[in-house]
């Protein structure tokens, strides 16, 4: 949201240069999370109080990235595949790894596919689901236990 405040040229970098600084990122780190994000202060989501105008204090959150690759390069746009622990803010990833290379950056594209065990190649898009007959959906239907393995019967 908003306007572009400042642009920076993007240095010249190799695939390799750019994949040391990408590897940098990975392994144990504490990350604050953004004004924008849902997560609450007394009750209100920051992203509310930003778009207030307004700045809170945040706490650095633990975080694991495990794997941070290039899968295209082609100056000044990547691609990568970021595996991290829940709660990592992958645009903060972004944004810090701009501020690494001293050009900025930001994303035009994030979308997930993995969760826990779950990954985009067990998903359905809806048109395909409402295409099935009712006994595939339900031999496709997976017990609460499988889902939420805190869940006590």
């Amino acid at each position: 949201e908003g306007e572009v405040l400042e642009t920076r040229p993007v240095p010249s970098l190799s695939a390799d240069e750019l994949a040391a600084a990408m590897k940098t990122f990975v392994g144990d780190q504490y990350q604050t999370p953004p004004m924008y994000a849902a997560i609450k202060i007394d009750g209100v989501p920051l992203y509310k109080l930003a778009r207030k105008g307004e700045e809170v204090e945040r706490e650095p959150r633990f975080i694991r990235i495990s794997a941070f690759d290039i899968t295209r390069f082609a100056s000044p746009e990547i691609d990568f595949v970021l595996r991290c622990t829940k709660g990592t803010y992958v645009r903060t990833v972004a944004h810090d790894l701009g501020a690494k290379l001293g050009c900025g950056a930001y994303l035009s594209a994030l979308r997930r596919t993995a969760t826990g065990k779950f990954t985009i190649d067990q998903c359905l898009t809806l048109d395909a689901i409402q295409a099935l007959p009712l006994p595939e959906i339900e031999k496709r239907l997976l017990p609460v236990h499988q889902v939420v393995p805190s869940f006590a019967l």
